[in-house]
């Protein structure tokens, strides 16, 4: 079967259980009046991803090779989550002692486990190093800071060094990390740097890895991979310099940007692996361990967003459904439309798809300033109160980063699977915030504190 024909009967088998868990979510409570919102994350999708994930790189690394594939924590920070994947054999990736902790109480062990920071604490640091987890310095301050570590204990850490292999950006610039001016990483091209790179090494024989990310959603296969090569050609240069092969594991990042137009999977997992073996065949030939961390790409398509339809009103002639779903788990959306539109699929009061007519409407969210849209313009069925709007493809960066505008609550997110009767079964994921804890995080117990003050 080709790969086309394979990514619509997956994109089809997706959208099938998506209309069977809202429906399902609606007949069993978890969505209605009182709980308009929810986040829905698809474990048959998510077990798939990370099987075509290993499959794929599989295919082309040299037998034997040692191969991490370690999540992005960022892209979906929930324990749950994090520990399914670990069962499906993929590690973390994390940016923050927050992620660190939830990669910990997952279960995630230090081995699967690799730190990138742009702003690593010497505490953070301590920890990973006492921890045995791999870590990759960002720049010159930093690698100081792990020297007298190193000088002052044992570490069974892999190290290494982030590089900036300056490729150029892709259609977006907030996530195009390999820019001239990244933030991110040793910038390679400025004066003096790539000699620097390499005396760190030479001076080092524990700096045993070399990490770079050319970027995420707005980059293209092709950059992605010239931003491999470049780093290849780098490790390949530091070896041969210091007359060792102490560069033994490559961490090329992650980044495989996702398709936000359609139920369809592309590009894949082997599409990007087969370029790469294209492009830097050296790479995959066993002389290198690899070390991946996809985010996006693994969840995205497998979550969902599905709120209440409150009100059906007009404005200017143009319908506006006021749903519950807006800047509070869409902010990327409702902010930069252009770089990240989402898709709106409309269900009825019950939980099943709508048909009808299409017309143009507004996707209106609940928060309290008129930007706040989830779609505008957008032609659908339409929208009427007590419909449900659901947000497609936010399995990543959507719900589990809530945003709290208008102090509104963070939604259920629940996993849901078959039953194997016919029916679907959900798990919680994430409970539902209640008041008392808004309350509690805005300062609750410490109402009184201002006021005690007094100017002297």
């Amino acid at each position: 079967m080709d790969n086309i024909t394979d990514h619509r009967e997956s994109g089809l088998d997706r959208t099938g259980r998506r209309d069977d868990a809202v429906r399902a979510a609606v007949g069993q409570g978890l969505l209605g009046p009182e709980t308009p919102i929810v986040g829905l994350l698809d474990v048959t999708g998510m077990r798939e991803s990370a099987a075509e994930l290993r499959t794929a790189f599989d295919a082309v690394v040299a037998p034997g090779t040692p191969v991490l594939h370690a999540f992005a924590v960022k892209a979906t920070p929930l324990v749950p989550v994090l520990r399914l994947l670990r069962d499906e054999g993929i590690g973390a990736e994390v940016a923050s002692p927050g992620e660190l902790a939830l990669a910990r109480a997952a279960g995630l062990s230090p081995d699967r486990t690799v730190l990138d920071s742009p702003a690593k604490t010497p505490a953070e640091l301590r920890e990973a190093l006492a921890l045995g987890i791999a870590v990759n310095a960002d720049n010159p301050q930093e690698l100081d800071r792990i020297d007298a570590l190193m000088r002052s204990a044992i570490s069974d850490s892999p190290l290494g060094i982030r590089v900036n292999p300056q490729v150029g950006g892709g259609s977006i610039g907030a996530t195009s990390t390999a820019t001239a001016t990244s933030k991110f990483g040793v910038a390679l091209r400025d004066e003096g740097a790539r000699e620097w790179v390499v005396r760190a090494y030479a001076e080092r024989p524990w700096l045993t890895r070399l990490h770079a990310h050319t970027g995420s959603q707005g980059i293209p296969l092709s950059l992605m991979a010239r931003g491999t090569a470049e780093t290849f050609a780098l490790a390949e240069e530091i070896n041969r310099r210091i007359g060792r092969p102490q560069i033994d594991t490559i961490d090329i990042g992650g980044g495989l940007p996702v398709n936000f137009a359609s139920d369809a999977t592309t590009p894949t997992y082997a599409q990007y692996a087969r370029t790469l073996r294209e492009e830097v065949p050296g790479l995959f030939d066993g002389r290198y361990g690899l070390v991946t961390e996809f985010g996006r790409s693994l969840l995205a398509k497998h979550g969902t967003v599905v709120a209440r339809v409150e009100y059906a009103k007009s404005a200017g002639g143009r319908p506006v459904a006021v749903t519950h779903a807006g800047v509070q788990v869409a902010a990327r959306t409702v902010y930069v439309p252009g770089s990240w539109p989402l898709r709106i699929a409309v269900y009825d009061g019950k939980g099943r798809p709508k048909e009808g007519p299409e017309v143009v409407q507004d996707v209106a969210g609940p928060a309290c300033f008129a930007g706040d849209l989830l779609a505008e313009g957008r032609a659908l069925p339409l929208l009427e109160q007590g419909d449900y709007a659901a947000a497609l493809d936010t399995g990543a960066y959507y719900f589990a980063h809530h945003y709290a505008y208008n102090s509104l609550v963070r939604p259920g997110i629940y996993g849901f699977a078959p039953d194997g009767l016919g029916g679907v079964a959900f798990a919680t994921v994430r409970e539902p915030q209640s008041l008392d804890e808004i309350v509690a995080e805005s300062g609750g117990a410490h109402a009184s504190a201002l006021t005690t003050l007094r100017t002297p």
